[in-house]
């Protein structure tokens, strides 16, 4: 349901006028707003679920503005909190362009302040003031938009008014120096500087990442990329507000391993092979899979019932598939695939596979039973392909890096069970729909106060918990909704952009539901493919080769990258996964001659 626009009486028109003309700055005032002129993009500024990104035009002054777009239940909120002089008049200004565009103050200690304008078009000027109270000694300003309206652009803003660095006062830090960079890891960097007198804290500011705020002269940083350059700056913080950052500092992390299951080659193409049913692609026997494919995934075990974790699995019945080989016959041929360098996996889940590990018992049915099918038919591991209800998360569930849904832990558990147990050469993937992961980006389970669909970034605690077993996530970027980018617009299905915004994700991190303290960290390389429907047919978003080849050359050469530009360049990507080896013959193999004549296999 949407929010009523609140309307504005002629009186407080007429108010919001003489506002705007506002008192004239003292002169021992000075203007307290960090960056409000966006020249250093979101720096000193924090936006509700990463609506805000920098724009180079339009502009008001200056190179840059804000532009910050409405989504859902959220109207774009972006912030910075600024310190002041108690008891002391201050000005709030800004030039705005946007139907329904707010600008305001809160924590004033007297009356909370805002003004608006209902009206595109060109630049405005929005200008309020206010008192601040006996004992403030903060303020935060903000500018947002309004439910269901368009993007909106904010430039110049300021708060003139007393300056609290006077004598007494804390005074700004210089900005830090001796900045050096050390990889320590394929996946993480050190990072140390000289201390700053009066500094209580540091903020570290890296290109595409959330800015990571410390209280001693060194830092961390994890959750990177093998092979990849970084850049790193460091800014310091007290109360009178942050500093310029300082000179950059740059580390090359060494090339990555660990992910479990080795053995793949370096671009390696995955394929569904729809072994336990037919349907209108058509059956293809396990031994006239063609050598493009590296990873063949059987489809699908599948529980006797949704909350069992007991998982079966069976070749297609005569009476659906004609052509069908024997059991003999199709283990035969997952040996000689085997000893041709192929990885042959159970996939669990599917459409119509539902899978609730509820409960501690499912959990060890689950093993058991998996186990059973891998031993049975000698598999190299397995896929997790949970789509639908599967999984979801319970309400207060709020932070991936902690799961507390029975769902998530016993899955989790499990996987670790079964890795354990095979050993390091056991192959793990996974398959999980956009809404699991990229939607993670804006929205994560039921939210904080409920009300969101509960199985929102669900994958996310599984992927970020088992990311040390992981071979391959392959996201299926088919059979989606338009989904938020990093560069907070949507993208939507069948063009490059959408699998170029998409891996960029995976590839760069992101903050869940937009919370900078909780950035869900950026897999390797080697551990991401591109999931697509290799025809019209399989599913909804079919890309065309020449689509695929613009996605490929952007993420892997930062060439044909269109609209939407990544954040690195990653040529150890993996590959792609398709729905289906089935559905690809049906299309003549266009999908697989493809990516064999783009990676010369």
């Amino acid at each position: 349901m949407r929010r009523a626009l609140p309307l504005l009486t002629a009186a407080a028109l007429a108010v919001a006028g003489f506002l705007a003309a506002g008192p004239p700055a003292a002169a021992a005032d000075a203007d307290l707003v960090r960056n409000g002129g966006f020249e250093a993009g979101l720096d000193g500024w924090s936006c509700s679920g990463g609506s805000g990104a920098v724009v180079t035009t339009p502009v008001h002054g200056g190179s840059s503005a804000l532009r910050a777009t409405p989504a859902g239940q959220d109207n774009a909120r972006c912030s910075q909190t600024v310190t002041v002089e108690p008891d002391s008049a201050y000005t709030l200004g800004a030039w705005v362009q946007g139907a329904y565009v707010y600008l305001g103050a809160s924590g004033t200690g007297t009356t909370d302040v805002s003004t608006w304008t209902q009206t595109p078009g060109a630049w405005k000027q929005l200008t309020t003031t206010f008192r601040t109270g006996p004992s403030t000694t903060s303020v935060t300003v903000y500018t947002h938009g309004w439910y269901g309206q368009p993007a909106h652009l904010t430039d110049d803003l300021t708060l003139v008014g007393p300056d609290p660095g006077g004598p007494g006062q804390p005074q700004l830090p210089a900005a830090p120096t001796g900045l050096t960079a050390s990889a320590t890891s394929s996946t993480s960097v050190a990072l140390t500087w000289s201390a700053v007198p009066g500094a209580t804290s540091y903020t570290v500011h890296r290109d595409g990442a959330a800015p990571l705020s410390v209280t001693a002269a060194s830092a961390a940083v994890a959750g990177l990329t093998a092979a990849i350059t970084y850049t790193f700056r460091v800014s310091a913080v007290n109360a009178a507000g942050t500093s310029p950052q300082s000179a950059p500092a740059t580390a090359t992390t060494p090339g990555g391993g660990g992910g479990g299951g080795g053995g793949l080659p370096a671009h390696a193409l995955v394929g569904y092979l729809h072994a336990s049913f037919a349907n209108g692609s058509g059956y293809v026997r396990m031994a006239d899979v063609p050598a493009s494919w590296d990873v063949i995934n059987l489809a699908f075990g599948e529980p006797t019932s949704v909350t069992s974790g007991d998982i079966r699995f069976r070749l297609c019945p005569v009476a659906e598939c004609p052509n069908v080989e024997s059991e003999a016959e199709f283990k035969a041929a997952v040996k000689a695939k085997q000893a041709a360098g192929k990885k042959v996996l159970i996939s669990i889940g599917g459409q119509n596979g539902q899978v609730q590990l509820a409960s501690t018992a499912a959990r060890d049915t689950f093993v058991s039973s998996v186990s059973k099918i891998i031993d049975e038919y000698g598999l190299n591991g397995l896929d997790i392909d949970f789509e639908g209800h599967s999984l979801s998360l319970a309400t207060g569930d709020t932070d991936f890096r902690a799961p507390t849904t029975p769902v998530v832990v016993n899955l989790i558990s499990a996987v670790k069970t079964l890795k354990a147990k095979y050993g390091p050469d056991f192959v793990l993937t996974m398959a999980p729909e956009t809404f699991f992961v990229q939607l993670g980006y804006q929205y994560y389970g039921s939210g904080p106060w409920g009300g969101q669909d509960p199985r929102a970034g669900a994958y996310l605690p599984v992927i970020h918990a088992l990311r040390d077993d992981l071979t391959l996530l392959h996201v299926q970027d088919y059979n989606s909704g338009s989904i938020m980018g990093l560069d907070d617009r949507y993208h939507s299905m069948g063009g490059a952009d959408f699998h170029i915004a998409m891996t960029d994700m995976l590839l760069t991190g992101f903050p869940v539901a937009g919370n900078t303290a909780r950035v869900f960290p950026a897999l390797r390389p080697d551990q991401v493919a591109i999931g697509l429907p290799a025809t019209t047919n399989a599913g909804n978003g079919h890309t065309s080769p020449a689509e695929v080849t613009k996605a490929l050359n952007c993420l892997t050469k930062k060439t044909d990258c269109g609209t939407y530009q990544p954040h690195g360049t990653w040529p150890g990507l993996r590959g792609l996964m398709t729905w289906s080896i089935n559905w690809d013959r049906f299309g003549g193999w266009e999908f697989s001659r493809n990516f064999d004549a783009y990676f010369g296999g």
